[in-house]
């Protein structure tokens, strides 16, 4: 009985837990995840399950009775379930209990342990869904719709209006044709109403993007009649925009209206939008009272700089200066919401909170912040420059009345740029005592505004050739603020009209390093390097305006006036046609192309722009003279004879002209008409030596009595000339020797502006006159004629703080 008894040894009593830290390496479970051949087995053997084993008899029947004590009969119940894995009439019984693990019958007759079912091989493949059931099309189509309206958005947003609007029109088609299809296989209740919805808005919306609004109409009325949309009745504000653009203001009015109905006043902002549609539609057709009234509504619920301002216009339209009065208070105290300048000061000196305010001082938010300031001080700059004027007897009372409120609300830095603004208010009525008056009165303010009013001071007296004051004021400017690009481009002026053209360009070179775009001290670094002959530099210069102004006659001018002197004709006729474009009717442009033209030797061109510059401006000497002599030398004397007439009209003193009359019509063979002026022109002008000799021979050829009486007076003609001739010689030399002797004294100081009077006034027999010129230009002065070069004036601060001086002041001089 005790041979089944097996005592523990005793050798391993000290250690009872021996060989529990010992494991097969087989079982490490730590890399699975990288055993390639594991990982294999498991993807192939996923899903499977082992096989079902056979079954076996049962192992309920019934006990025998036990027969007595020590008997060896076995009970049935321990005999009912064998062993696993023992033989039972020769059949061997799966071991079921181990089957999991890959024990299976298989492995009892020696086959390979394979526990993963690796040599089963992989899995068969997953059945591919088919595509060939309408509800898996339809689903297809409705996202090809979804990505055409999305493919139609981007080409909007890039600019391609075409091809966002043939991606829209697709849309709409496949769209139509998903709806056809599931009307058939689905009730209507299916239909995807917002689908239909967006491909319907984007159409509209391109087709108003390309301009076409008889479409877009048709397009919003879809939706707008349709009752399924819900939202379809907010689109008539679009179809309102639309007939705003066509100018139907009255339709216009009557969609804003019946979208407005249909909008609950929980959307407050979009009925505010909406009343200030049609109180600028209101505008348009110039039912002022109907406007107003919407604007004050706009006022009362929810105050905005736009609708403030919009108000001060309509009551400005019907002149009433007292509701003027209350809508501009009603404008400066609408609130900003903006603390614009107590967010970014920094409080103590720690780093991280410095590094912060630095970091947000140009964010996008602080941006916004600036664009809404500035919309604000323009609107109130504009109203009170508009109100001014019409609130009180003066402009002068109606600005202080401004000033007064504006120092009243929160905009109180506005007072001084509007008292700039009244000093450019006097300028403009050439009221230039005022204006100086008003601009002295900054003079001891804060720097900013110091600045501003130097820069508008240095201008008045430069304009008014006064350099020692407007070197002063300029300097004063530039001390005040060293970075208005405005006051260092005036006191560059100063230095070029003090001839230091070098001097000049640094200071113009510093206001462009101050401010980029600063155009007056681009155009006079221009001019001072063509001072300086640095034709190059200056090309660059003036190309470069060219850019940022492409449609400024000046500097088209300035640009063919430079390949001109870079003898490069081609060039400058080329920017001359530039500039023909810009200003089609200047008539020293088109004298110019002609002089051009007739210097390539393209006559019929240069004929062409000189008839076309005197047709615009017919007092022209030059002009004159050039299509006179072009007849001449084409023999049609008798047209030359018109334009030599006015030109003796224009000039009657010289007698250059009434010759050359005289002479067309004795090359035209008229000689008794030639006769006939040659005497009128003896009788005012009887010194005239060529006149007597031209007598005398048409006299002689046509056998006249008087030769011999015009002969007498040639010959005294001729002395009485040669003694003139002579007296001025000798006072040239005269005067000349006086220069070489360095004679100090008044009596040589006298002769040379004696000699110097005889230079300027000829005798009446010489063809031209001193005085010519002056005559022509007291009565024309041309915007773009041959006149001394002067740099351009910069009256005014051009920051984002201070644009309050008017462009007016910075009007620019003539170039050459």
């Amino acid at each position: 009985m005790m041979q089944n008894v097996h005592p523990a040894p005793e050798n391993n009593e000290d250690d009872l837990y021996s060989g529990y830290n010992d494991y097969n390496p087989m079982f490490d479970t730590e890399d699975l995840e990288n055993d390639v051949a594991f990982q294999q087995a498991a993807r192939t053997s996923h899903g499977r399950r082992p096989p079902v084993t056979a079954k076996i008899p049962a192992t309920s029947s019934p006990r025998p009775l036990a027969t007595g004590f020590g008997s060896k009969a076995t009970l049935t119940s321990s005999m009912g379930r064998p062993m696993t894995g023992t033989i039972q009439d020769g059949i061997s019984r799966p071991m079921t209990a181990v089957q999991a693990a890959g024990y299976t019958k298989a492995a009892v007759r020696g086959s390979s342990f394979d526990p993963l079912g690796q040599a089963r091989g992989p899995a068969s493949p997953l059945e591919k869904k088919t595509s060939d059931s309408l509800e898996e099309k339809m689903r297809q189509l409705e996202k090809k719709v979804n990505e055409l309206v999305e493919e139609s958005c981007v080409a909007n947003s890039c600019g391609d209006l075409k091809l966002a609007l043939e991606k829209a029109k697709e849309a709409g088609r496949q769209e139509r044709e998903l709806l056809r299809q599931r009307e058939q296989i689905a009730p209507p209740k299916s239909i995807n109403l917002d689908l239909t919805y967006t491909v319907l808005l984007n159409l509209a919306s391109q087709y108003v993007a390309n301009e076409m609004y008889a479409e877009a109409l048709t397009t919003y009325q879809v939706i707008v009649k349709n009752k399924m949309f819900s939202n379809g009745g907010i689109l008539k504000v679009n179809m309102g925009n639309i007939y705003l653009k066509q100018r139907n203001y009255s339709k216009a009015i009557k969609f804003y209206r019946m979208a407005l109905d249909q909008i609950t006043s929980s959307h407050k902002q979009m009925r505010i939008k909406i009343m200030e549609n049609i109180g600028v539609a209101f505008i348009k057709t110039g039912q002022y009272v109907d406007a107003i009234s919407s604007f004050e509504e706009i006022m009362n619920i929810s105050p905005n700089l736009k609708a403030g301002f919009n108000l001060i216009l309509c009551y400005f339209a019907i002149g009433n200066g007292e509701q003027m009065k209350k809508a501009f208070k009603n404008l400066i105290e609408v609130p900003l919401e903006v603390d614009y300048e107590d967010k970014y000061i920094s409080l103590n000196d720690d780093l991280h909170t410095n590094l912060l305010i630095e970091a947000i001082k140009n964010d996008s938010l602080s941006q916004i912040e600036r664009e809404r300031k500035s919309l604000a001080e323009e609107y109130i700059m504009t109203a009170a420059k508009l109100i001014a004027p019409a609130i009180e007897t003066s402009f002068a009372v109606g600005y202080d009345w401004c000033v007064d409120a504006v120092k009243a609300s929160h905009y109180v830095e506005l007072a001084n740029d509007l008292e700039i603004n009244k000093a450019t208010t006097y300028l403009r009525q050439q009221n230039f005592n005022q204006a100086l008056e008003t601009l002295k009165m900054f003079e001891k303010k804060d720097s900013r505004v110091k600045s501003a009013a130097a820069t508008n001071l240095s201008f008045l007296y430069y304009l008014g050739n006064e350099l020692e004051q407007a070197t002063n004021y300029a300097d004063l400017a530039v001390n005040s603020d060293r970075y208005n690009p405005s006051a260092l481009t005036n006191k560059g002026n100063t230095v070029f009209a003090n001839g230091d053209c070098e001097k000049a360009a640094e200071f113009y070179k510093e206001a462009l390093r101050n401010d980029s775009l600063c155009t007056e001290a681009l155009y006079n670094l221009g001019l001072a390097y063509k001072k300086l002959n640095r034709i190059d530099e200056a090309l660059d210069c003036f190309l470069k305006l060219h850019a940022i102004l492409p449609n400024s006659a000046q500097v088209l001018y300035q640009l063919a006036n430079i390949y001109q002197i870079m003898e490069d004709p081609n060039q400058a006729i080329e920017w001359l046609l530039q500039l023909i474009s810009v200003v089609p009717t200047d008539p020293h442009v088109l004298s110019k192309l002609g002089n051009l033209y007739d210097t390539e030797g393209d006559k019929s061109q240069a004929f062409h722009y000189y008839c076309e510059s005197y047709r615009y401006f017919p007092s022209n000497i030059e002009v004159i003279e050039w299509l006179g002599a072009y007849y001449i030398d084409t023999q049609f004397c008798e047209k030359a004879i018109e334009y030599f007439e006015r030109a003796a009209l224009i000039l009657p003193t010289q007698v250059k002209w009434q010759l050359m009359v005289a002479s067309c019509y004795r090359r035209s063979g008229n000689y008794q008409k030639a006769l006939e002026k040659y005497k009128v022109i003896h009788r005012k002008f009887p010194e005239n030596v060529e006149c007597l000799r031209f007598l005398v021979r048409l006299c002689t050829d046509m056998g006249l009595k008087e030769v011999q009486e015009y002969i007498t007076k040639l010959k005294k003609a001729e002395k009485l000339k040669e003694i003139r001739e002579q007296r001025i010689k000798s006072g040239r030399e005269g005067s000349a020797r006086s220069r070489k002797e360095g004679s100090g004294d008044s009596g040589g100081t006298k002769g040379e502006r004696l000699s110097a009077k005889l230079k300027v006034l000829p005798g009446t027999n010489e063809p031209y006159e001193g005085s010519s010129s002056k005559e022509i230009d007291a009565s024309y002065a041309d915007p773009l004629g041959p006149q001394p070069e002067r740099p351009k004036t910069a009256a005014r601060k051009r920051t984002e703080e201070d644009d309050f001086a008017d462009e007016e002041l910075g009007e620019d001089l003539l170039p050459e």
